[in-house]
């Protein structure tokens, strides 16, 4: 089967194929011909498996294939489909696909997030523009100083939408959903399913199609993974022998905390390991400026924080290296999705102290199978050493049990004063309590 074959226009086949694309993978055979016929999708899958081209190829064909609607009284030209993501970097990479794919056609799309001045926003939006790919918290801006008009919405999309949940995007999503008209169709996408996702499509979907081309919360057979048992203070170490050792020079390393990814990037330096770092603390420009290195070969590690989890399309990574092992058990399925896309091979390797064998187990059983383990030769553990509480994340078991500390729940935007502005977390925009009331939206955001 071609893309033809599955009824997209001749000018979107040909962008499709000038991007080296010929046969459509599992799920865009699945879901391409139900957005087409116009139904509502609730689709999962493993990341790497072609999920964007699958909402944005029959998007575009919808889109084309029907003339747009005139501006509002306001001037104003109506957005005509809207597509959510929870990150800065998804966000891009999801405008990126629209504007490649939809190169032949006579629709306009634009990109819009936090960490980066509203002002040239504004003016686009003024323009016409069919297809919108926002972060949430950015999207409300403009809501709410009058500078987008939500009101002609005629598809939705929701990408990523577990992820956006459990950043504690549910009240904004909330928000949106109402500023959008009732008759509209919805596609809402996850790679892991949760009781919160469940509960979302309930109140979005209208008799959706559910599709699903894997397992859920399992990682790709293309990846292979393996544990090296580290004391913590010699993980610095450890990375640097592996990269050098084995002449790595394209390796995504995942730090849990922002501060532990500059000190890294700082060590490596030391090490003559050319590294840079991607997180929440960084400018929009110093992101942009990593991802352009590590994406076009001229970097040879690039450090982050679970920011880069998800949506980060680098062709062929063939390393990802978990330098910190995730808190949350889902977090390790979408950081080595980073590798293996597309049918091609990838390596996952997770360096594990003491302090983390609780958070191996909690991975090993949502996965469903035990990790390969090995000591590398002159790394031995030392047996002597007792874990300890993982800073900024969960304390490691103790007396036998497996408790753990509670992570407490973001503070919402509704406890802070309505002149402050709201927090903004390092991907997205904005963090909020899960089950706090709507926010309120006040100026300044990142």
């Amino acid at each position: 089967m071609s893309f033809f074959d599955l009824g997209l226009s001749p000018e979107i086949v040909r962008a499709v194929t000038e991007r080296g694309y010929d046969q459509p993978t599992p799920i865009q055979k699945q879901a391409i011909p139900v957005v087409l016929a116009g139904g509502d999708i609730m689709a999962g899958a493993q990341t790497g498996t072609g999920k964007t081209a699958s909402f944005t190829l029959p998007l575009l064909h919808r889109l084309s294939a029907h003339k747009s609607v005139p501006s509002n009284s306001q001037g104003f030209p109506p957005i005509r489909a809207l597509i959510l993501t929870p990150t800065r970097e998804l966000a891009a990479q999801v405008q990126e696909s629209v504007r490649d794919y939809g190169k032949y056609l006579n629709l306009n799309s634009m990109v819009m997030f936090g960490g980066v001045s509203i002002g040239p926003q504004k003016q686009k939006l003024r323009t016409r523009i069919d297809i919108l790919v926002s972060t949430p918290g950015r999207l409300l801006d403009h809501v709410q100083q009058g500078t987008v008009n939500l009101s002609r919405v005629e598809v939705l999309v929701l990408d990523e939408a577990d992820r956006m949940l459990d950043m504690g995007f549910i009240n904004d999503i909330r928000r949106v959903l109402s500023l959008l008209p009732k008759q509209r169709q919805n596609l809402l996408f996850f790679a892991t399913f949760s009781d919160k996702v469940k509960t979302l499509a309930a109140g979005l979907l209208n008799n959706p199609t559910m599709i699903e081309v894997a397992r859920r919360n399992v990682t790709a057979a293309t990846i292979s993974q393996k544990v090296y048992h580290v004391d913590r203070e010699r993980k610095r170490q450890l990375l640097s022998h592996l990269i050098r050792e084995n002449k790595w020079y394209q390796v995504l390393v995942f730090s849990r905390t922002k501060h532990g990814a500059d000190r890294l990037v700082k060590q490596l330096g030391e090490d003559r390991i050319q590294a840079l770092a991607i997180h929440g603390n960084k400018s929009q420009g110093a992101r942009t400026h990593a991802l352009a290195k590590f994406k076009d070969g001229t970097l040879q590690v690039l450090v982050a924080t679970d920011i880069a989890a998800r949506g980060l399309d680098i062709s062929e990574l063939p390393h990802v290296i978990n330098y910190d092992l995730p808190n949350v058990p889902e977090d390790y399925v979408h950081r080595i999705g980073r590798t293996g896309r597309a049918g091609a091979e990838g390596q996952a390797i997770s360096l594990v102290c003491v302090d983390e064998h609780h958070l191996l187990a909690d991975i090993e059983q949502l996965i469903e199978q035990r990790l390969p383990k090995e000591v590398v030769s002159g790394f031995a553990v030392n047996p002597e050493i007792k874990a300890e509480p993982i800073p900024n994340g969960r304390k490691a078991p103790s007396g036998g049990g497996n408790q753990r500390t509670r992570r407490s729940a973001p503070k919402s935007a509704s406890q802070k004063s309505p002149r402050q502005p709201s927090s903004r977390t390092a991907a997205g925009d904005k963090k909020s309590g899960p089950s706090s009331p709507t926010p309120r939206r006040s100026g300044k955001r990142r």
